[in-house]
């Protein structure tokens, strides 16, 4: 029998939502999508628009990711898919170290791209920033700005990836971990949740933090 750790932090209906736990019952077990961001980068301390510039973990963020590997070590997982940015990919490795877990990174768990606006500074509550309403009113972000990716191009690739490959892993009766990116992880949260895109942002994940899913909606990938 599977390992299961007794600690839910949240519980969210219908859907349940949950942190590093694994859920059984007495007649049914239950199959688990995990989701996790990566660990601290330099850019992340220095707060710069990371996007799609390919940042390694730093010291802080290798250690994070070691601490969370001890932290969940309790966690049972079959698969892991991850972004192949470094940073994602380098986290995966560290906390999966010493399982026998199988990384395969997959292009559409990219994190979001911010085009020209990459590397810069005080990008998420100045309004003159020229992606302001993509930070701090989403719903108003419709058309790419500076080349970066629109929120439809984000929910098509990653809801397809949902679609396409998570849930016919959960329905062969694997667990499932995504080791991913802040804009990127939370398309996949609003989807999983349901939530409007204005609520994009609540759907964010602390770095190597796991969230846990017991079931993605019929409407992930359509």
């Amino acid at each position: 029998m599977r390992g299961i750790s007794p600690q839910i932090a949240k519980t969210v209906a219908p859907r349940r939502v949950f942190y590093y736990n694994h859920i059984e019952s007495k007649n049914e077990v239950t199959f688990v999508l995990y989701i996790m961001r990566h660990g601290i980068t330099d850019w992340n301390a220095l707060q710069k628009l990371q996007g799609r510039v390919d940042i390694p973990l730093n010291a802080s963020g290798r250690a994070l990711a070691s601490a969370a590997a001890k932290k969940y070590r309790d966690v049972h997982i079959d698969v892991c898919y991850c972004s192949p940015l470094h940073r994602a990919m380098e986290t995966a490795q560290i906390f999966l170290a010493g399982r026998d877990v199988p990384i395969t990174p997959d292009e559409r768990l990219l994190e979001m791209s911010f085009g020209d606006y990459e590397g810069m500074t005080d990008y998420f509550h100045d309004p003159d920033f020229p992606l302001h309403d993509l930070f701090q009113h989403p719903e108003r972000y419709t058309k790419s700005i500076g080349g970066a990716e629109t929120f439809d191009e984000l929910f098509a690739r990653t809801g397809a990836f949902l679609s396409e490959v998570v849930r016919p892993q959960l329905a062969a009766g694997k667990d499932v971990l995504i080791v991913g990116h802040g804009a990127m992880n939370s398309a996949l949260i609003c989807q999983i949740k349901q939530r409007p895109i204005s609520q994009f942002w609540a759907s964010g994940l602390k770095q190597c933090e796991l969230m846990g899913f017991e079931s993605i909606p019929d409407a992930c990938g359509k």
